[in-house]
């Protein structure tokens, strides 16, 4: 049987579809309780609604980048291990190494080399094996979590606040800067044109995609517009992806 019909074929999609039915009732479960415990502090329903609103709208954006990691997926391991994976862990770009990972262990370079049934299943091991950390992480260290925040924090929640926002943005500056440097640095090795190409790209979506927020955020906050808040992040990640496709 051809690799790819093997990827495909109808034991994947059984296989793969089992976890992300969990990962399905798993979320709908933690959005009941969550709507309950809203109810226990004295939100109205009319607030929990708008949250609902607010938080679907926002993941749109981020999802559509998932839904185009999930594409460069489906032809190199195949449409099921690339949906149950991104609706897991929702990682492209760690998915993407992994699975490249995976297949050098056998010598074939992922979506250069053709896809052969060793490299298939390394690729998929490697992304399962890789991820099994995150798990029994936070398995063992659910319960300790609050004990931490309240020593970080002291009690002062808007400490906890602080520290949580400073994450967030370090995080984002992290990866930023790395596709902000790589077009020096490239240009400083003289790297050949198309990893130049690549990471001019990269580069002008990042700037892009700073004045778009900025500017929608501005407007937003100026004009009072509450849609424009709500949809902001989903404008910011289109925007930059077609105009930076187009230039």
């Amino acid at each position: 049987m051809d690799v790819m019909k093997l990827a495909n074929s109808l034991p994947m999609w059984i296989a793969c579809g089992i976890p992300v039915v969990f990962v399905m009732i798993q979320a709908l479960l933690f959005a009941r309780e969550a709507y309950r415990s809203g109810e226990k502090v004295g939100l109205t329903k009319t607030q929990m609604n708008k949250a609902i609103k607010s938080s679907a709208v926002t993941s749109i954006g981020p999802s559509i980048v998932v839904l185009s990691g999930m594409l460069s997926l489906l032809v190199t391991v195949g449409g099921p291990v690339g949906w149950m994976r991104l609706s897991m862990i929702g990682s492209v770009m760690f998915e993407s190494i992994a699975a490249g990972l995976g297949t050098s262990a056998v010598g074939v370079t992922l979506g250069t080399d053709p896809m052969t049934k060793e490299a298939l299943t390394m690729a998929i091991w490697t992304m399962i094996l890789c991820s099994v950390g995150w798990v029994l992480f936070g398995t063992f260290s659910a319960n300790k979590m609050e004990k931490i925040e309240h020593k970080l924090s002291k009690g002062n929640a808007g400490t906890l606040t602080t520290i949580a926002s400073t994450a967030i943005i370090g995080v984002f500056a992290a990866m930023v800067a790395s596709h902000l440097s790589k077009p020096i640095y490239f240009l400083m090795q003289k790297a050949d044109a198309a990893a130049m190409s690549g990471a001019n790209k990269n580069a002008i979506a990042c700037i892009l995609g700073a004045v778009i927020m900025y500017v929608l955020s501005t407007v937003a906050e100026k004009k009072n517009i509450g849609w424009l808040r709500e949809w902001s992040l989903t404008i910011t990640i289109l925007g930059a992806m077609v105009i930076t496709a187009l230039i």
